[in-house]
């Protein structure tokens, strides 16, 4: 776990037999569990210990590791019995025990919260923003679960994936309730839903932002991948609360889904689609932000957003819509939305004295980088520039299309290194500069720092500056290393 491994609290394994459904049990039952792992390196005495079955390993090689650590017990699939003092537990699902496990173990804390969570391919980050901002301003003081941090009450630590394993989920949950918490709001991925490491969360919103080619070397198919994203709408209601679905009726999954019907007892669509309940009228977007006029059930109001681009009103929308669902008035909305800039590394401003507008931002899709490129070319720049690259060891289908993006809307691209992992930096570029239309000015750089600094070397006053793909990370991560690395940090110190 990443937090909250020993717990004052102890659950004894009869407790833990009665929330899960084992289908055998050898070994002791008398004994207190004092903590849930599902990493063995993680294990502290008295623990138990889930072993989970990954894409690459099985956790039941790490049994015995976790053995001599100090765990009491063990989860699993296997019947293998390694130890008669050890209790072992086996279960059909190993990914739904240690959620349910760890729901009860930590008292069930989405029940004691509202709760709100955000998935979709691109938005999740900047809604969740919005919908926290908004509850803050209200006086709900939300904790926050996302791809950019955790925060739980005063506290708030760097995160290292969106949807955190169920143990650490729910621990950050009950950190939440400690702190005096009144709402939760998180984004949910589609790994996340997959690996049911929200399971047993009872959410009082779901939030269906949209739908693009992403994680396909995952999930496979796009209908894998929506069917993925749709289990977090499959769950609402099913628990004790009455669950509202926000959902995207602009984008054509958003469209199947809201027909699809679920356990939620309201259904509020939202977007710029004449039949969407919460609807953007009278859109008007400029270099500085858009003005347009939310018409709703709970009534009409305007909005002034500091946020360019169609993509922002829609995050706005989705924002407003699950609030609103809360109870929340459509004016006061309207007033924290007005006030809202970004979220960290989401077409993130770098200030500098050189005449030039230069943004980093997280697009790692065609479809988000043509958005922000989209919205950088009304602000008719002199010249549009973009730095950018795609991840190793993830979806390769996107790669192309992404050239393919930034050949027709940007004047110059240098393609560099994003996150290469293990591949070889130079073959993911290949495969990038595939899809560049004939003709599109580009050069390929590999060190991402020198990419930068080729796109600021020769950027002229009046250019626009876009480094796209890594937003908030201030890491690169190779095939044996992890360097740090920031784009907002790089650009300032090459601008300064």
């Amino acid at each position: 776990m990443l937090i909250g491994q020993l717990c004052d609290e102890a659950m004894r394994i009869e407790s833990i037999l009665q929330v899960i459904q084992p289908m055998t049990v050898k070994g002791p039952r008398q004994a207190d569990i004092r903590g849930i792992a599902c990493d063995s390196r993680q294990v502290r005495p008295g623990h138990l210990f889930v072993a989970l079955r990954g894409t690459r390993e099985d956790g039941a090689k790490y049994v015995e590791d976790a053995i001599r650590r100090g765990a009491v017990a063990i989860v699993s699939e296997h019947n293998d019995w390694a130890r008669r003092d050890i209790t072992h537990i086996r279960v059909e699902d190993a990914r739904r025990a240690v959620a349910e496990i760890a729901c009860a173990f930590h008292d069930h804390p989405s029940a004691q919260l509202e709760t709100i969570g955000v998935t979709g391919t691109n938005g999740k980050t900047t809604t969740t923003f919005m919908i926290r901002d908004i509850l803050r301003a209200a006086g709900r003081n939300p904790g926050l679960i996302g791809t950019v941090m955790y925060e739980m009450g005063a506290r708030c630590i760097p995160a290292n994936r969106t949807t955190p394993e169920a143990t650490d989920l729910q621990s950050m949950l009950a950190q939440m309730v400690v702190a005096g918490c009144a709402s939760a709001v998180m984004e949910v991925s589609s790994h996340a839903l997959e690996q049911k490491r929200v399971w047993g969360i009872d959410f009082d919103v779901g939030v269906f932002t949209n739908l693009t080619r992403d994680h396909l070397d995952y999930h496979g198919t796009m209908e894998r991948y929506f069917g993925a994203k749709a289990l977090l709408f499959r769950g609402l209601g099913q628990m004790e609360k009455s669950a509202a679905a926000v959902i995207n009726l602009d984008d054509s999954w958003g469209q199947q889904l809201a027909n699809t019907g679920g356990g939620w007892s309201s259904l509020v669509t939202y977007g710029l689609h004449p039949g969407a309940l919460v609807r953007a009228v009278n859109v008007d977007l400029g270099p500085q932000g858009s003005t347009f006029t939310i018409d709703s059930p709970w009534g009409s109001v305007d909005v002034r957003l500091g946020l360019m681009g169609r993509y922002n009103v829609s995050n706005a929308l989705a924002a407003f819509a699950a609030c609103a669902t809360r109870g929340l008035r459509p004016d006061f909305i309207a007033g924290v939305l007005g006030a809202f800039r970004s979220a960290p590394g989401r077409l993130e401003p770098i200030p500098n004295g050189r005449g030039l507008q230069v943004y980093v931002d997280y697009a790692h899709t065609d479809d988000a980088l043509s958005n922000v490129l989209t919205t950088l070319r009304e602000i008719a720049p002199r010249k549009l520039i973009v730095v950018f690259g795609c991840g190793g060891d993830r979806d390769r289908s996107k790669r192309p299309r992404m050239g393919g993006v930034a050949g027709l809307y940007a004047d110059f691209t240098v393609l560099t290194s994003d996150n290469p992992r293990s591949e070889d930096p130079g073959a993911i570029l290949a495969e990038i500069a595939e899809g560049m239309p004939e003709g599109a000015r580009h050069e390929t750089l590999p060190d991402r720092e020198a990419a930068i600094a080729r796109a600021i070397e020769v950027a002229r006053p009046g250019d626009v500056v876009l480094i796209a793909g890594k937003g908030h990370e201030n890491y690169q991560e190779f095939a044996r290393t992890v360097i740090p690395f920031d784009d907002r940090e790089v650009a300032r110190r090459l601008l300064a």
